[in-house]
C-alpha cells in the first residue's frame, strides 16, 4: 500500500476543509456532511427500502487496506496479553496457591485462545467486522441486540479503563512535581469518588486516547509495536527492582497454602477457578473478528494469538505473582496492582533516581494500558456504531464517540461507589460466551464456512439467507437463551441476592458451561429445525468455504470489484428509487448459483 505524498495529503486536507465550511453554510448542507455515503453492496442491494445497511466499514476489508501479517498479530497479541500483572493476584484472590494460580492461568488462556482461533475463522477468510458476522448467525434484525449489549458493555469497560490509566499517570506526574501535584487543592465533594488529582490525571490520560481515535485498526500496526518496545522494560523492569530489592527472597511460604479447597473438593475448585481465569479474556473473545478481518492471509490472525497470548498471559501474571509476593514479605504491605506498588517505591525511596525509575516505568504501563483499551474497547465499539447507526458513523466516528462517553460515565464515581455493579462488568463474559459459541457452531459445522456475502447488506423478504423470521433467528436465540440460563442463578447470587449451592456452582462454571450448552443445544436444534440459510447451503452442495472463492456480486447481480467495496458506484442514480448501472449482471442466472 503506497503512502500518500505530500501533495495528496494537502489535497486531501483542502477538501476535507471545503466540505466542513459548506457544511455549516447550511443544515441541508449539515445533513449531507455528516451522513455516510451508500456503498455499491447498498446501491444495488435492496431496492424496495431507503434504510442503509452498508458503509465503508461494514463492507468487507478490500486488499488495500488487509495490512496486518501473522507477525503484526503476534506483536499484537502479546502487547495485549504481557499486561496481566494482576491476574495471579486475582486467582491468588479466589483460594489457590502461587503454582496453582500459574498453572490455572496457563490452561484457562489456552482454552480462551482457543476459543479465538475458531472465531477468527469467518473474519480471516471474509474479511468483515463482529456487526456483519452477527448478520449471518442471529439475522438483519436479531443482530441489533447482540452488537448493541456489546457496545454499552465497552462504554462502560472504556470508561474504567480510563480510571485505570489514570492512576499510573498519576505515578508520574508525582514523580515529576512530587507535593506540587498530591497537594493540589482538592475543589471536588468527597462523594463523587475522585480529586482535582486525579481528575488531572484522568484528564490528561484521556487526551491520549484522543488522536487515536480517528485511526482504523490497519493503520494502528505502529502503535501497537511501539506499545512493546515501550511496556517490556517497564514491566521487567519492576520485577527486577522488587527481586534486587528483596535479594530475592520472594517469600511464597504464605501463598501455598489453597484455602477453599476442602470445602468443594480440589476437582471442582480447579474447573472454577479456570473458569475465573477466563475471565481476563472473555471480550477479547467476542471481539476477534474486528482484528481479524484485517488480516493479509486467512489464517495468520489465528495461529499467532493461539501460540502468543498463552504464554504472554501467564509470564506476565508469574512476573506480578512473585514481585508483589517478595515486596509485600518484604516491606509488611498488601500490594498487588502495579500503580500502588510504584507509590509505595516512591514512599520508601524519595531520590532523583528512584523518581526517574518510577516515571519511566509507569509511563510503559500507561501506553500498555492505553493500547488495551483502544484494542478491546475503543476499536469493538467503533465497529459496533457502524451497524447501529451506519447512515451517520463510521469505525472513527464510533470511537471518539465512545471517547466522549467514557468519561461522561463518570467510571470513578462507579468504581468508588457501586462494588455491586463492578461485579456485574466482571461477569459479563458470562452473556457474551453463548454468542461466540453459536457463531462458531454456525461457521464450522452447519453452513460449512459458507457465507453469502451480498445478502448482508439485504433485509428484503427475498433474502433467503439471512432474513430467516421476521429478520430474527429464532433457532440462534433459543440457543443463546438456554446458554445463559443455566448459570444465571448463580452470577446473580454473586450481586448479592441468596441462591442454592447449585445454583452458585453453575454460576462459577460461567463461561464454560454457557458456551457448551449454546453450543451443543444450537447444534442440535438445527439438525431437528435447520434455518433456511443451512437449507440452501445443503441443496447447493456447496464445499468448505467454496462462496469465498467467487466472486462478489451484489444481490442484483452487478459484480463488486475490489475498488468497490466499501465505495459507492458512481455511475448510479441515489434517489426515492435506485437504478442500477450499466455493470449489472444477469440476476436470474446469479439466483441459481451463487445465492
Amino acid at each position: 500500500m503506497k503512502r500518500p505524498s505530500i501533495s495528496a495529503l494537502r489535497s486531501q486536507v483542502d477538501e476535507k476543509a471545503h466540505h466542513a465550511k459548506r457544511a455549516f453554510a447550511s443544515w441541508q448542507g449539515f445533513k449531507e456532511w455528516v451522513q455516510v455515503p451508500d456503498t455499491a453492496l447498498d446501491q444495488h442491494g435492496e431496492h424496495r427500502s431507503r434504510v442503509t445497511w452498508s458503509n465503508e466499514d461494514l463492507d468487507p476489508t478490500p486488499s488495500e487496506k488487509r495490512t496486518w501479517k501473522w507477525y503484526n498479530f503476534v506483536i499484537f497479541y502479546w502487547a495485549l496479553s504481557f499486561g496481566n500483572w494482576t491476574l495471579g493476584s486475582t486467582m491468588v484472590g479466589i483460594g489457590l496457591n502461587w503454582w496453582q494460580s500459574v498453572i490455572t492461568i496457563f490452561l484457562s488462556q489456552l482454552i480462551s485462545s482457543t476459543a479465538m482461533f475458531f472465531n477468527s475463522r469467518c473474519a480471516s477468510v471474509y474479511h468483515i467486522g463482529y456487526p456483519v458476522v452477527a448478520r449471518t448467525v442471529f439475522g438483519m434484525y436479531g443482530s441489533y441486540y447482540f452488537v448493541a449489549a456489546r457496545a454499552a458493555l465497552a462504554i462502560i469497560w472504556f470508561g474504567v479503563q480510563l480510571y485505570s490509566g489514570s492512576a499510573l499517570l498519576a505515578n508520574m506526574l508525582r514523580a515529576v512535581f512530587g507535593h506540587d501535584y498530591t497537594e493540589i487543592p482538592n475543589a471536588i465533594p468527597e462523594s463523587m469518588g475522585i480529586t482535582s488529582a486525579g481528575m488531572l490525571a484522568f484528564f490528561l490520560f484521556w487526551l491520549l486516547h484522543l488522536p487515536l481515535t480517528f485511526f482504523r485498526p490497519y493503520r494502528l500496526r505502529k502503535f501497537f509495536n511501539f506499545k512493546v518496545i515501550v511496556m517490556l522494560p517497564a514491566i521487567w523492569g519492576l520485577f527486577i527492582f522488587c527481586m534486587v530489592e528483596t535479594k530475592g527472597k520472594i517469600g511464597l511460604g504464605h501463598l501455598e497454602t489453597t484455602s477453599k479447597v476442602n470445602n468443594n473438593g480440589w476437582g471442582w475448585f480447579f474447573v472454577y477457578s479456570i473458569n475465573a481465569g477466563m475471565g481476563n479474556t472473555a471480550t477479547l473473545i467476542t471481539n476477534q473478528p474486528d482484528i481479524a478481518r484485517w488480516s493479509k492471509t486467512r489464517s495468520g490472525a489465528m495461529w499467532s494469538q493461539l501460540l502468543t497470548n498463552p504464554i504472554a498471559v501467564t509470564l506476565s501474571a508469574s512476573l506480578g505473582i512473585l514481585a508483589t509476593a517478595a515486596i509485600n514479605n518484604a516491606w509488611g504491605t498488601a500490594l498487588w496492582n502495579q500503580w500502588d506498588l510504584l507509590d509505595a517505591i516512591l514512599d520508601h525511596y524519595w531520590s532523583a533516581g528512584a523518581r526517574t525509575g518510577v516515571f519511566l516505568a509507569a509511563a510503559g504501563w500507561t501506553v500498555s494500558i492505553l493500547g488495551t483499551n483502544v484494542a478491546a474497547n475503543m476499536i469493538p465499539f467503533g465497529s459496533d456504531c457502524t451497524l447501529l447507526f451506519p447512515r451517520y458513523l463510521t469505525i472513527p466516528r464510533g470511537q471518539f464517540l465512545v471517547e466522549c462517553l467514557g468519561f461522561a460515565i463518570c467510571p470513578w464515581k462507579i468504581l468508588a461507589s457501586a462494588n455491586v455493579f463492578t461485579t456485574f462488568l466482571s461477569g459479563y463474559g458470562l452473556f457474551m460466551a453463548s454468542v461466540v459459541a453459536i457463531m462458531v457452531c454456525d461457521y464450522f459445522l452447519l453452513t460449512k464456512g459458507n457465507v453469502f456475502i451480498s445478502h448482508c447488506y439485504n433485509a428484503s423478504k427475498d433474502n433467503q439467507h439471512y432474513r430467516y423470521t421476521y429478520g430474527v433467528n429464532l433457532q440462534a436465540v433459543l440457543a443463546y437463551l438456554v446458554g445463559i440460563a443455566l448459570p444465571f442463578a448463580g452470577f446473580v447470587g454473586t450481586l448479592g441476592p441468596t441462591v442454592s449451592d447449585t445454583a452458585s456452582k453453575m454460576g462459577q462454571l460461567g463461561w464454560m458451561l454457557s458456551f457448551v450448552s449454546s453450543f451443543v443445544v444450537y447444534y442440535l436444534v438445527c439438525l431437528v429445525w435447520p434455518t433456511q440459510n443451512q437449507k440452501v447451503i445443503k441443496e447447493m452442495r456447496l464445499g468448505w468455504e467454496e462462496m469465498s472463492h467467487k466472486e462478489l456480486r451484489a444481490v442484483d447481480g452487478t459484480y463488486i470489484s475490489e475498488e468497490l467495496q466499501g465505495n459507492p458506484e458512481t455511475s448510479i442514480v441515489v434517489g426515492p428509487e435506485k437504478t442500477a448501472g450499466a455493470s449489472i449482471g444477469d440476476a436470474d442466472s446469479w439466483d441459481h448459483t451463487v445465492r
